[in-house]
């Protein structure tokens, strides 16, 4: 399975960080969903592939604001509304 993940704007509300985390977070989230979707898939609706103008994610809980540990937090967050049921816990 080839899987292309490109995510354009990422929108955090509320958490304390710098401009300058941007980029890692981003990478951090990309590198993360790509890895749960190359390893569990897509839910039946997304199957099909496309383009998304939007996802809400589940509510995140961050203990460590860094971009690499929140950024894995967060594409769990994610994957747990695009993926496959039961699959988006932490491994």
């Amino acid at each position: 399975m080839n899987i292309h993940l490109h995510i354009e704007r990422l929108i955090l509300d509320g958490l304390p960080l710098e401009q300058r985390d941007g980029a890692q977070m981003r990478v951090a989230v990309e590198a993360e969903l790509t890895r749960l979707l190359s390893e569990s898939g897509l839910g039946e609706s997304y199957a099909n592939g496309g383009a998304f103008a939007s996802l809400r994610a589940d509510t995140i809980h961050a203990t460590d604001v860094r971009p690499q540990p929140l950024g894995t937090q967060i594409a769990h967050a994610v994957y747990g509304s695009i993926g496959t049921p039961n699959q988006s816990e932490t491994k």
